[in-house]
């Protein structure tokens, strides 16, 4: 078996392919030069004999053997495999509309950074949103408020009382602004709904399930704006059931996540650490029972306690547990003030526990976008021709080419060697490559030893049995420092 016995399993590879590989062939020295890095090579040799198991060398940076296997042009499968060992989490893949009309859309409101024009629809959608949330904020200020005295009668009494009115004028101007923000927010979730691919996958989004959330606090009090005057109490209630409705519009700060990498970090983070943030409540609940029980038997006999009964400490037993401790209730009794004491070093152990699990998840999470962003830049594409490859070097320009087919005639290519680099200064006539800098200026021949009839070569065998220490794979330093590699040695033998 011959080194093109491995090879031919990876045929679209820059070692499997015999017109790639020719580019880097040096006639002269009957060998195969790659100024690569050195360390990486040995993973991509194993690569080959192993049929296909790629493993990074411990030495060898992640970005430095990414390079390796665009250079190498192992192919996507190998990278991707290679991105999932390293512990890459795979790019969703987008699942786009086939429509063309529906896929701009969708791209445009859904994913800001592929065009110009949707980094745009994101800039009003983001002041949008903050705009809804001043105003929201804005108009229960005092001097925004608005108030109505409402009349309570019955047979026997007649009273007056002055109550905010929670209905809103049309002609308000914070009802004109959050109209053209609902306008707004409807016209995006219509056109993103239309275009959306998977209609039943969109409805069960979180992120558009809070959109639908934001949207019906409004269109609910503007049709109690219309509606027909109640009975008194009927309309009391109505205005509480209103008052819940209107604090959901406080839900539209999480749009924001839409257009925020950090929020959706957060968010992640909190769904991969529900099971550490169960335990935390868990553990509070336990403190809170235990040491509110404890204080209020400790400041039973006391006089002036703060602690009437067990569930009026549950108060203070939580904020103590969280170092938060506002001081509207205290113990003051010397025992009272020991449970105080041991509630707070519970707290604090207590949270302290399940803290770092959290924090990592985040770690794990935010490295994983930043990886990903930058992945972005190193993803692996097929070399092309345009690739610098190096061209075989001759001794001299004037070299005859049948003195080259009679010193290659003669050579057996059973076996693949890397010569090392030439420092600046050296004669070009040396059996070396020319340093990279000076290749633009190197004139030479480029020889094609496939097209010699004399010719045949093989590269990598299976499995690979090295009788001596000139077998083995090995750099040629020569006095000085080099990355360049080479596969060296004249007898290597295969088992079969």
């Amino acid at each position: 078996k011959f080194f093109s016995i491995s090879l031919s399993n990876f045929q679209n590879t820059l070692l499997g392919d015999p017109q790639r590989r020719v580019r880097y062939f040096d006639p002269l020295r009957n060998e195969y030069f790659f100024d690569r890095n050195r360390p990486s090579f040995d993973a991509i040799l194993y690569y080959y004999q192993s049929n296909g198991r790629l493993r990074r060398p411990v030495n060898v940076p992640v970005d430095v053997f990414t390079e390796e296997i665009k250079f190498f042009e192992l192919g996507e499968e190998a990278f991707n495999k290679f991105r999932e060992d390293e512990g890459y989490v795979k790019e969703e893949e987008r699942i786009l509309p086939t429509n063309e009309l529906q896929r701009q859309i969708w791209l445009l409101f859904e994913y800001p950074e592929t065009s110009q024009w949707a980094r745009v629809v994101a800039i009003i959608s983001i002041t949008v949103i903050l705009t809804s949330i001043v105003i929201f904020c804005l108009e229960t200020l005092p001097n925004f408020k608005r108030f109505k005295i409402t009349e309570f009668d019955n047979s026997t009494n007649k009273s007056f009382t002055i109550v905010e009115d929670d209905i809103p004028q049309l002609n308000d101007t914070f009802f004109l602004i959050e109209s053209v923000c609902i306008i707004w927010f409807s016209f995006e979730f219509i056109l993103r709904f239309l275009s959306c691919p998977l209609k039943l996958v969109f409805l069960k989004s979180i992120m558009n399930l809070i959109d639908i959330v934001a949207i019906i606090p409004y269109f609910i009090t503007l049709g109690t704006i219309f509606a027909d005057e109640q009975k008194k109490s009927s309309q009391a209630m109505s205005l509480a059931i209103l008052r819940v409705i209107r604090l959901v519009r406080v839900f539209r700060i999480f749009k924001l996540s839409r257009h925020s990498k950090g929020l959706q970090i957060l968010g992640q983070t909190l769904q991969a650490s529900m099971r550490e943030l169960g335990l935390l409540i868990f553990f509070l609940f336990i403190g809170v029972i235990l040491f509110s029980s404890a204080v209020y038997f400790a400041e039973v006999t006391e006089q002036d306690t703060y602690f009437k009964s067990i569930p009026d400490a549950f108060w203070w037993a939580m904020i103590t547990m969280t170092t938060v401790g506002y001081g509207d209730m205290r113990p003051i009794s010397l025992w009272g003030k020991i449970v105080g004491s041991m509630c707070a070093i519970a707290g604090v152990l207590t949270i302290a526990l399940p803290v770092p699990v959290i924090v990592s998840n985040f770690n794990y999470f935010y490295h994983r976008e930043s990886d990903n962003d930058e992945s972005k830049d190193l993803k692996y594409s097929h070399q092309t021709d345009s690739t610098p490859y190096l061209t075989a070097p001759c001794s001299s320009a004037s070299m005859k080419r049948s003195d080259l087919d009679d010193s290659i005639g003669a050579t057996s290519y059973q076996n693949m060697m890397l010569g090392n680099e030439a420092d600046p200064g050296e004669h070009f006539n040396s059996p070396v490559l020319p340093p990279r800098n000076l290749m633009d200026t190197w004139s030479s021949n480029l020889y094609t030893p496939e097209k010699s009839p004399a010719t045949k070569y093989h590269l990598v065998p299976n499995n690979i049995n090295l009788k001596n220490a000139n077998n083995s794979i090995q750099t040629n330093i020569q006095n000085r420092s080099t990355n360049s590699i080479s596969l060296k040695g004249a007898n290597v033998e295969t088992d079969v």
